[in-house]
């Protein structure tokens, strides 16, 4: 069974930016709350800092979204390479 690439690629760009746009919402209403989370991904991802600012929630999660979607692409590209397509090869 092959995996959809682009499906998988959607599916955790949106885990991935949804992740850091949850914990930056809930972080801007309650100021402890992922702040250790926002902190270890602005140390992965340049130009996003963990200040308490909308913009940089946005900003984060923009990486969050690009950066899930190439992790996806890529699991699943490997996945489908590593595994048999399931149909018999023919002999002769």
């Amino acid at each position: 069974m092959r995996l959809s690439l682009k499906s998988l690629a959607f599916a955790c760009g949106l885990l991935g930016g949804g992740a850091i746009l949850f914990a930056g919402l809930v972080n801007l209403a309650s100021a402890p709350y992922g702040m250790e989370f926002l902190k270890v991904a602005s140390s992965v991802y340049p130009g996003f800092h963990a200040t308490r600012r909308f913009v940089d929630v946005l900003v984060g999660t923009g990486y969050g979204l690009v950066d899930g979607a190439v992790a996806g692409f890529l699991l699943g590209w490997l996945y489908n390479l590593l595994t048999p397509s399931g149909q018999p090869k023919a002999q002769g």
